[in-house]
């Protein structure tokens, strides 16, 4: 195993897991839909932060989770319209 090196400076995890039907999940919720626009606009402003997409962050009953890394902010309930919030956060 080696050091990978890398130009990010923080890592954002949005989960997008998707559960059968009747089960909380954060891709029932919209994560799908609340991916690219944020990808989109942290793409934007900052070139030192990666947001990826993340299997389950098991907070099912507070999807949509996002967690900020290596800040450890674990957000949930996160919509579109928090996306300038999170901006403020990656700053």
């Amino acid at each position: 195993m080696i050091l990978a090196d890398h130009p990010y400076r923080k890592l954002v995890l949005v989960c997008t897991n998707n559960r059968e039907p009747g089960i909380n999940c954060c891709a029932g919720r919209g994560a799908v839909e609340l991916f690219e626009p944020l990808k989109a606009a942290v793409k934007a402003q900052f070139t030192d932060v990666r947001v990826v997409r993340s299997s389950c962050l098991n907070n099912c009953d507070t999807g949509i989770s996002v967690v900020i890394m290596p800040d450890n902010l674990w957000l949930g309930e996160v919509t579109l319209d928090d996306i300038p919030e999170l901006l403020a956060q990656l700053a």
